[in-house]
């Protein structure tokens, strides 16, 4: 298409000829420094460097300052923090969880993972996250109240959570979707995994549910190498989510005894030190991507058949991913291969769960075209914020 070569064009000149990006230019890198390295040899001289120490209980307090939340739990990645979230609310075999088919495969896993069933909801694309009015409509259609619980009729099974995504970091539209869960009764259990950083109406993304699993994987804006987080203001939730991921063992200075079913779901301290040095830099990560975001706004405006996408008026992006629209699938295919042939990582929307072969068999609340119209067109472009910061 005619589109291609204009938008490459004018993608390439800004990271090559005015950010000086030679050779291959990664989706999402990390950005490392002198302090990194000065805390993890730190860790490594403590030999504190498993699943206890003060570094872990550090970026515990720093990560739940920053999402606005009162505690915080280190978790091994944010696949095992979404599991264990579920977990600690009671919700398991038998239990359906409102879940975006438009999310990375992990936040279904989660729930999997639980014991429960995700039950596939629609997005928008003003947003990209929980599509409220369609969400509303499935509820009313499908769903009844009984005994405080609201129960999918055909399938006779309680719906026990819904789990909203702040997609590529960008919130949800938090008022609607939370009104929507209260009017039914169902907890939410916010995947902020994409989203530290971002807030809503000026509050964090990561506070609003009764917890929220957030990840520090290797291409986050804030990284541990691999690491996850759960935030919350209840403390007694708090404590029972540390118990859980340390095995569920009674406190003791040399028994072993174990109160319930549990998990080896810890952060490492090691972990936990490049993470506390990443979290003293995060005011300048968010700063350089919100600069990035700018500057592809600026570079692609006006181009014919492309639309880059940008945070709602009420919404404060960490822009974890640029994106932009294209005006169809062909387009975007033939974008992403040129893109790439070019050194150029660009990389399309995750594939609907529903359509992996993995989730095939999962129910799903509707025809889901508000999420197959953003897959369909919607391309990521280089985000690292080192592009940004010299």
């Amino acid at each position: 298409m005619t589109i291609i070569a204009p938008l490459l064009a004018r993608i390439e000149g800004f990271l090559r000829e005015e950010l000086g990006q030679e050779g291959a230019v990664p989706l999402h890198a990390p950005r490392f420094g002198a302090r990194e390295a000065e805390c993890v040899q730190d860790c490594v001289a403590s030999s504190w460097v498993s699943s206890v120490g003060a570094y872990v209980d550090r970026f515990e307090h720093m990560v739940a300052a920053s999402a606005g939340c009162r505690f915080g739990v280190a978790i091994a990645n944010g696949t095992a923090a979404l599991q264990l979230a579920l977990v600690g609310l009671g919700i398991g075999p038998g239990d359906l969880v409102l879940c975006p088919a438009l999310t990375f495969v992990a936040t279904a896993n989660a729930i999997w993972a639980a014991g429960a069933e995700p039950l596939f909801i629609d997005s928008d694309a003003a947003t990209l996250g929980v599509d409220a009015a369609k969400l509303s409509a499935f509820l009313a259609r499908e769903c009844e109240h009984r005994a405080g619980r609201c129960i999918h009729r055909s399938s006779n099974r309680p719906i026990a959570a819904l789990v909203p995504v702040h997609v590529f970091g960008h919130p949800v539209a938090v008022d609607e979707v939370w009104a929507v869960a209260a009017e039914w009764n169902i907890p939410v259990v916010e995947d902020a995994a994409e989203s530290l950083g971002s807030r809503y109406k000026g509050r964090d993304c990561g506070s609003f549910g009764r917890v929220a699993a957030l990840s520090f994987n290797g291409n986050k804006v804030v990284t541990t190498g691999g690491g996850g987080m759960l935030v919350t203001d209840d403390e007694d939730l708090a404590r029972r989510l540390k118990h859980l991921s340390t095995t569920a063992r009674v406190p003791h200075s040399w028994e072993f005894d174990h109160d319930e079913p549990g998990f080896n779901y810890r952060l490492p301290n090691l972990n936990a030190a490049l993470g506390c040095a990443q979290m003293e830099r995060l005011t300048d990560l968010l700063a350089a991507k919100r600069r990035l975001a700018a500057r592809y706004a600026e570079v692609l405006a006006g181009l014919a058949g492309v639309r880059v996408f940008q945070e709602c008026e009420w919404a404060t992006s960490n822009y974890w991913l640029n994106s932009i629209f294209l005006p169809d699938r062909t387009a975007r295919d033939e974008f992403l291969e040129a893109s790439n042939a070019k050194g150029i990582q660009t990389r399309p929307c995750w594939r609907l769960l529903p359509e992996t072969g993995a989730w095939r068999r999962a129910p799903v609340a509707d025809g889901l075209e508000g999420a197959r119209w953003i897959v369909e067109r919607l391309v990521n472009l280089p985000s690292s914020p080192s592009l940004m910061m010299g």
